[in-house]
């Protein structure tokens, strides 16, 4: 399962980071402030960075604990004996809600969001921002996601298959291209769009604190933390926080540090 899953991970990984970059170059939606060479070196780094850590602390994922606790009948679905296609959707739903809600407390919790705050402090949003996280933060969301998975019993092809789409639509939802409005209204019914997406990359507080969701937009209309466009407009809102302006911070050893570290430091 845990060979499968890594060809199946690089495999989509491969495909739409070359579709989406593509996309990016022939239909941008807004001009980059910065550019990707000050940035997509750094943000490549982190993504290494954090597959050496999640491998080393953690190296049965999320994927091992699904396996464990079916061989051993652990977890709720298990428990009620529902059908593995039944506890496979509503397992990657309750996943993807754990998600959402983990984001609203790396928002809320201050130090949690001195590790989260790295993502966002990127100066432009494009795809290689959907893989900027601090190491901290894919360790406790793996873990997160671990507890999730053990106590709900939810079956490893559903782990897999949330892992892949998280990992795709968060690369898609930051990505910078442009899509005809009526185009990005029928796809937010059922995926968070990169216009939905952008707004919650905005200087501006209350629409940092907005749009959380990354896979499903359902969370966010739910719970009261949707919103449509940017004060600004799409093309007028700035990217980033008011905090870590300074181009020097996207090296990487500025983004392992930053949670450690105030803005003038």
């Amino acid at each position: 399962m845990e060979a499968s899953e890594t060809v199946i991970r690089l495999g989509v990984f491969a495909s739409i980071f070359a579709l989406m970059a593509a996309w990016e170059v022939f239909a941008p939606r807004r001009p980059l402030a910065v550019g990707r060479a000050p940035r997509w070196p750094s943000n490549f780094g982190i993504v290494v960075v954090d597959s050496v850590v999640v491998r080393l602390l953690l190296p049965t994922a999320a994927v091992g604990i699904a396996v464990i606790a079916s061989q051993r009948g652990v977890g709720i679905f298990h428990l009620l004996a529902w059908p593995d296609w039944l506890a496979g959707l509503l397992g990657f739903v309750v996943l993807d809600l754990v998600i959402y809600a983990q984001h609203v407390t790396f928002h809320h919790v201050p130090m949690l969001w001195r590790a989260h705050r790295m993502h966002h402090a990127d100066l432009d949003i494009d795809i290689t921002t959907g893989l900027r996280f601090h190491p901290f933060e894919i360790v406790l969301s793996m873990l997160v996601k671990m507890a999730t998975v053990a106590l709900f019993g939810i079956p490893a092809v559903a782990v897999v298959a949330f892992e892949v789409t998280l990992n795709a639509t968060a690369m898609f939802n930051h990505s910078n291209v442009r899509m005809p409005d009526w185009l990005d209204r029928l796809a937010r019914c059922v995926v968070v769009t990169p216009d939905m997406h952008r707004i919650h990359h905005s200087v501006a507080v209350g629409e940092t604190n907005s749009n959380f969701g990354f896979n499903l937009p359902w969370w966010d209309r739910l719970f009261g933390t949707y919103r449509r466009e940017p004060a600004a407009g799409q093309d007028g809102m700035t990217i980033g926080l008011p905090i870590f302006r300074d181009p020097a911070e996207l090296r990487l050893d500025r983004l392992l540090t930053q949670p450690f570290r105030a803005a003038h430091e």
